[in-house]
């Protein structure tokens, strides 16, 4: 109806500067001839000159007989035709009935076209949600149909209990009496909760999928608008186009742009968001049902959301979207692999082991990394070296082979990598070392890196204490081999990880005997605008500080114990990854072993003549500081 409107407001408005243009314009033949004064004419009429006149009104069209083309305008009132008749002049006369009227349209025409715009404008503004300012009042959902690319449950794994609640919605749509004989209501909202990349637009597009009704899709930013106002119209424009498609889905997604709790920050928060907020709530569960509208959300944030917004009756279930486990991670693999040739040595499962902490979007990047390696060397599928080294550049960084290091820091990177993976081995807490490595990836010269044979869901005392030893080797490694004063800046990512867990073992798990079971996050520099330091007592303060130093100085300690204990593997595995570069969990048993990698003609880094051993020197006290990581 709308767009009938605009087509027939541009056709009126074409037709009225068309006739503007010809009322103004003139006769052609007037406009191809040349202009001359009435005293002329006058001279040319007595001298014989002038074939033919046409009189129009005062106009006067005048054919000479050298065949040329002039006009005039006679004075008013002058009787020209006896003159022109007495010199045998032809002439000829316009019927001027029409004169008036056209004389007066040109003359209101532009008003009335001035006028006729206004109204045009007005009756947009006062439309309000009906498209209102020039369509900023109009709602910018979107009706998704998925001819091509249709996403199904099918297509969703991994999040299996996530799945399941949506599917009930679906169910209810389809066949909503085989829950309200019982007295059960369908739900007028579902808010899909998660980190980013765990699928909750995947979900919202296998609704639209399955659903087999309208589907309404849009996000939290298309309502705010610098105009007061304007959101809360797209509100209503957008229930209103839902109630008439009912029984429909509306998907709104990145909802915390325009449901942040009111009255947040200073000068209580934006009145527009605000006013777009209330009117979501109101048409979510106010006076007016809205009866077969489903409202599903998607956010990150639901922290910031207003408790309002997240009451029952408005978001009725909240569905937690998490990272998937380590079977939820094989089935996300297998789905985005359906479309990839494979082959035969692949295993996804051992990949899925692999990717702790991974979420869907992260695993869907690490599948097209995989096939776009593949492509790269040439191969007609895509191989399980090819996984691995999707995996090592989504998780490690790129590789920069490029970058050239002297043989000493490359010699004390290998010192340092070494030193992590012979605590970490050594200490049964402590994660399987996946592969240990002196490539620069990143922003790293070297790592090594731990991943465990099971999704970890929570960490005991004795494991974070083995971790921070496991964290601290590096330097422990490189103090050992050229003392205090030949270690470099290499630990300081070390000691910001080691650091950051001795405090939340102090301040928030309650792991310290001294300080007690007392969160002390809160009263921390930082949180929540608090920039005056610690909220609590000096000697509390100086109680928390001695106890992560402790932490970590036992942590370093345990690494520097262990490390002189098998000072002969330490030194075997440091060669080896001069030699081999990059090490995997089995080839660094072989390597501390002093068995050969490869074929038989390989040196066994136990053959390599050792560096000489340089004094120790006890470690050394104050208290790290965190650094940019090298």
């Amino acid at each position: 109806m709308g767009n009938a409107r605009n087509i027939a407001f541009w056709v009126v408005l074409f037709l009225m500067i068309l006739a503007l243009f010809n009322a103004f314009g003139g006769d052609g033949a007037q406009m191809n001839s040349t202009q001359i004064s009435y005293s002329d004419f006058i001279r040319r009429v007595d001298d014989g000159q002038v074939a033919s006149a046409t009189i129009d009104g005062e106009t006067v069209v005048v054919v000479g007989k050298d065949g040329k083309r002039y006009v005039t305008v006679r004075p008013l009132g002058e009787d020209l035709a006896d003159r022109l008749l007495t010199k045998d002049v032809e002439v000829k006369v316009e019927r001027q009935q029409q004169s008036g009227f056209m004389s007066l349209l040109g003359v209101w025409l532009p008003f009335i076209l001035l006028i006729g715009v206004w109204i045009f404008m007005m009756n947009r503004m006062q439309g309000g949600g009906k498209g209102g300012a020039m369509g900023f009042g109009k709602s910018k959902a979107k009706l998704l149909t998925e001819k091509h690319g249709r996403v199904t449950f099918d297509d969703v794994a991994g999040i299996d209990e996530a799945k399941e609640e949506l599917e009930e919605i679906v169910e209810f749509l389809r066949n909503p009496q085989k829950f309200s004989r019982l007295g059960g209501k369908i739900p007028k909202g579902a808010l899909l909760v998660g980190p980013p990349g765990t699928g909750k637009t995947l979900l919202a597009r296998a609704i639209a999928g399955e659903a087999g009704v309208p589907f309404f899709t849009i996000s939290g930013s298309d309502f705010v608008e610098m105009f007061v106002g304007v959101g809360a119209s797209r509100v209503r424009d957008m229930f209103e186009q839902a109630k008439k498609s009912a029984p429909c889905i509306v998907f709104i997604d990145e909802i915390d742009a325009v449901g942040r709790a009111r009255g947040v920050g200073i000068g209580g928060g934006n009145d527009e968001r605000e006013q777009t907020l209330n009117q979501l709530l109101v048409e979510m569960d106010g006076f007016e049902a809205n009866e077969g509208v489903i409202i599903i959300a998607a956010t990150n944030r639901k922290d910031v959301l207003d408790p309002a917004l997240l009451r029952p009756g408005r978001f009725d279930r909240q569905i937690h979207v998490p990272n998937p486990d380590i079977k939820g991670r094989e089935k996300i693999l297998n789905v985005h692999a359906r479309k990839v040739p494979q082959g035969p040595d692949v295993d996804l499962r051992i990949i899925a082991r692999g990717t702790p902490g991974f979420s869907g979007a992260d695993l869907m990047n690490l599948v097209n990394e995989a096939a776009l390696t593949a492509a790269r060397i040439g191969r007609k599928f895509v191989t399980m070296e090819d996984f691995e080294n999707a995996k090592d550049k989504v998780m490690l960084g790129v590789e920069r082979r490029s970058m050239v290091l002297t043989p000493e820091q490359k010699e004390k990177t290998a010192y340092h990598e070494a030193g992590h993976a012979i605590v970490g081995l050594s200490l049964p807490k402590c994660d399987p070392v996946y592969k240990a490595t002196i490539i620069p990836r990143g922003g790293a010269l070297g790592m090594v890196v731990s991943l465990p044979e099971m999704d970890r869901l929570n960490m005991h005392k004795d494991e974070a204490k083995q971790r921070i030893a496991m964290t601290m080797a590096g330097k422990a490694a490189e103090i050992i081999k050229y003392g205090e004063e030949g270690v470099s800046n290499g630990p300081a990512g070390d000691i910001q990880q080691a650091s950051a867990l001795a405090r939340a073992m102090v301040m928030r798990w309650g792991m310290s005997d001294k300080v007690g079971a007392v969160d002390y996050a809160e009263a921390h520099e930082g949180y929540q605008g608090n920039t005056g330091g610690f909220s609590v007592s000096a000697s509390t303060k100086e109680l928390i500080e001695q106890e992560v130093r402790d932490l970590i100085e036992e942590g370093y300690a345990e690494a520097r114990r262990i490390l002189i204990e098998k000072e002969e593997q330490f030194e075997r595995l440091a060669r080896g990854l001069l030699e081999y570069e990059t090490l995997t969990g089995e080839e660094i048993g072989k390597v501390i072993r002093g068995d050969a990698l490869g074929g038989d003609d390989d040196t066994p880094p136990s053959a390599i003549p050792s560096i000489p051993a340089v004094p120790r020197v006890p470690p050394a006290g104050g208290s790290p500081a965190p650094m940019p990581s090298a």
